[in-house]
């Protein structure tokens, strides 16, 4: 037993620290306009074991020109956490955008927001969003979530890395 419980260990170790040798930060754009939910989203990623860049967005067309503007590959999003409604233009058009144009709609984009409206919700996934989550109400379950979402897009997920 003692002899198949290290080779098991080994081989786990090995694949262990071959993903480590190759990890780079994940680079995060959050899409959000309330500051209590940027705060609790930015502690829960930074909270990880990996490596979280995260950049914060607070309206529609702010979010729009980060991509329009976007020259540095190594800056390109690698997941995007995006809001319903947001200021000037609604997530809804800033997705469009994203799944829109061939350089961006490979890159997995999350609805985290608090509209549960049947209507958001279809829309969303006609526009082709990866996923679509209402926001817990409750501090503590909203840490748990994002835990959850980052666990499954980062951890579990393969993802295209630009």
């Amino acid at each position: 037993m003692v002899r198949i419980y290290r080779k098991h260990r080994k081989h786990f170790l090995f694949h262990y620290f071959k993903k480590l040798a190759f990890m780079k930060s994940i680079n995060i754009l959050l899409i959000e306009d309330n500051e209590g939910d940027i705060l609790l989203t930015t502690e829960a990623l930074e909270e990880c074991k990996i490596v979280n860049k995260i950049t914060v967005k607070k309206d529609g067309r702010a979010a729009i020109d980060f991509f329009e503007y976007l020259d540095d590959k190594s800056a390109m999003p690698d997941i995007v956490l995006l809001d319903v409604n947001l200021p000037k233009i609604s997530g809804h058009e800033v997705l469009m955008y994203i799944k829109g144009h061939e350089k961006y709609k490979q890159i997995p984009v999350i609805m985290l927001t608090t509209s549960s409206s049947e209507g958001d919700i279809i829309m969303s996934y006609k526009n082709h969003v990866n996923c679509y989550i209402t926001k817990p109400v409750d501090a503590i379950d909203f840490i748990k979530a994002i835990s959850k979402i980052e666990d499954f897009w980062i951890n579990i997920v393969s993802i295209p890395r630009n």
